[in-house]
């Protein structure tokens, strides 16, 4: 019968490597959020621009990172980006971490696709007077989207934002392709070492869990604060 030791996964090195791990992984997640809402925030201001050409670089945008798998994108980006790329850059970011570097690109590309499309509905839940009255009142297209309708929008489209945040913080687990040590690399680890498979990777469920957990308390949080007034 097996018994189970939760008692190896939590001793010496192997802590470490959890601890390690963990904290990866919410960097990884916490780099990866920002960078992919900021750039969502300017792929949704060029599909409504009414610049065709604008307009199709963000149409090829969104359709390559949400048809082609995740585990691809992180591939291209390490494998085959470096090879463009002049050897002072490489020799830098080898030096800095390329693992890292690279799964954060891959990453947050991947959820700003998602994300514009979330608010992209949420633009189109506004009433399409209100850019016209936005410029009437003198305001450029990018301070009538800055002021006026993106803030809006992302109001609207918070809830489908933190289904968008919790996939991306699950998607964390496939830097492990590329060797960035977070959570489920240093449980795979630590598994090969102690044959532990199922204390292991139950150590990592409950963390994955526990932050989804939080971060879908915080979503709600923020959409109760973000509603409008008087809505229910």
């Amino acid at each position: 019968m097996l018994t189970l030791d939760f008692a190896t996964i939590f001793h010496g090195r192997y802590a470490d490597w959890l601890l390690a791990g963990a904290l990866t992984t919410l960097a990884l997640f916490a780099v990866s959020w920002v960078m992919g809402f900021v750039l969502s925030l300017l792929v949704v201001s060029a599909r409504s621009s009414g610049v065709k050409l604008l307009q199709a670089v963000a149409f090829a945008f969104v359709g390559y990172h949400r048809n082609v798998p995740g585990l691809v994108q992180l591939f291209v980006w390490y494998f085959g980006i470096p090879q463009f790329l002049p050897d002072a850059w490489q020799m830098w970011i080898n030096a800095h971490g390329s693992e890292f570097i690279f799964g954060c690109i891959a990453l947050s590309l991947n959820a700003a696709a998602y994300m514009s499309e979330d608010l992209r509905s949420g633009m189109r839940s506004l009433p399409p007077s209100q850019l016209e009255a936005a410029r009437a009142l003198g305001l450029s297209y990018v301070s009538a989207m800055r002021k006026v309708l993106l803030p809006q929008a992302i109001r609207v489209a918070v809830p489908p934002l933190v289904n968008q945040s919790l996939g991306l913080f699950k998607a964390t687990s496939l830097a492990m392709a590329i060797g960035v040590a977070e959570m489920t690399y240093a449980t795979h680890q630590i598994e090969n070492e102690t044959f532990k498979t199922f204390e292991a990777f139950a150590v990592a469920s409950v963390f994955y869990w526990v932050f989804s957990f939080l971060l879908m308390a915080l979503g709600h949080r923020a959409n109760r604060w973000l509603r409008p007034r008087g809505s229910r």
